[in-house]
């Protein structure tokens, strides 16, 4: 691995930030962000990459690099799910297994939206239409997951809520329709129009950044200590599966692009975890699934890894191929 890659990354102030959190508590600091001033920021962030992917789109011509890459992202966030349900059927009941499958069939929007403030660090050039891919990537991996549970589970007479009302809850999830309508937005505002709001959509951006890691560094920290007391399986497999899951679209995604910043981006979309959009819609779809270890797994481990080790080993993969 480039260790100037890894250094410029560790070293990045929103992650020093991230890590000023976990340390926070650890030293059972006082230290909070607003539960509101979090929410605000979360939607902040999503808001101005959706925008800014939106931009990008209307500037590019749709082509068949796009229309593949959606179709390659939609892939992923069926693939994943389906394989990893069976890894965790070894260890965890049909509920917990297919409620963790999907949440790492999905995606993280926090571990995109820093990758690329990461490209933009290392003056690496994207395109935005991988904003609408890893918007594509939050439904399909929530159906698998529960179509597998429906599937596998052994009482049929029991039944979670229906898939219709499901697929509602996780298309209109707040993070998915803030960026889907971002992108939207992004698309149709004009050019003179995107530069009236550019100070809020670009130039604040790594700032609210750095606040929001610092933020889920103290969630992190909180959740860490419990997670670990539920056994080695859990911990192995948030970095296991999102390690193998990011070397191998690294790999394989040089057949769909060329751009190195689309490569590394696929890859954190298939290496990271969503916490946001799968557990809200778990809670209502299936309430047995146990949010106390899906959640963890996604914030506490493979969310940190990914974003100290997992972007410079990824890029390093995708430099050597």
């Amino acid at each position: 691995m480039d260790l100037h890659l890894l250094i410029d990354n560790l070293t990045n102030p929103a992650l020093l930030f991230f890590f000023l959190g976990v340390i926070a508590v650890q030293l059972k600091s006082d230290l909070t962000i607003p539960e509101t001033s979090s929410k605000f920021i979360s939607l902040y962030l999503l808001l101005s990459i959706g925008f800014k992917g939106g931009q990008e789109l209307s500037h590019s011509e749709f082509n068949i690099e796009i229309l593949w890459s959606l179709l390659f992202g939609v892939f992923l966030a069926i693939i994943i799910p389906i394989y990893t349900y069976f890894i965790l059927r070894r260890k965890f009941n049909v509920e917990n297994a297919g409620a963790i499958a999907a949440a790492y069939g999905s995606v993280s929007a926090v571990t995109f939206v820093t990758t690329i403030s990461f490209l933009e660090l290392e003056q690496i050039a994207f395109s935005g239409h991988m904003v609408a891919v890893m918007a594509l990537m939050e439904a399909p991996s929530i159906m698998v997951g529960l179509l597998l549970m429906m599937f596998f589970k052994k009482n049929k007479k029991e039944k979670g809520a229906p898939m219709k009302t499901v697929l509602h809850h996780a298309l209109t999830n707040g993070s998915v329709l803030i960026i889907i309508g971002s992108l939207f937005i992004g698309i149709m505002a004009s050019e003179a129009q995107a530069e009236g709001i550019k100070p809020f959509t670009t130039d604040i951006f790594k700032g609210f950044l750095a606040v929001f890691l610092l933020d889920m560094g103290i969630t992190s920290g909180r959740k860490l200590s419990d997670f670990i007391k539920k056994g080695w399986f859990a911990l192995i497999f948030a970095i296991v599966v999102p390690l193998i899951n990011g070397c191998l679209v690294a790999v394989v995604s040089s057949i769909l692009t060329e751009s190195a910043g689309n490569r590394l981006l696929f890859a954190i979309l298939a290496a990271s975890a969503s916490y946001i959009a799968v557990p809200a819609a778990m809670k209502i779809a299936a309430p047995k699934a146990n949010p106390s270890l899906y959640i963890p797994m996604a914030l506490a481990i493979t969310f940190p890894f990914n974003i100290t080790l997992g972007m410079p080993l990824y890029l390093c993969i995708i430099n050597l191929t």
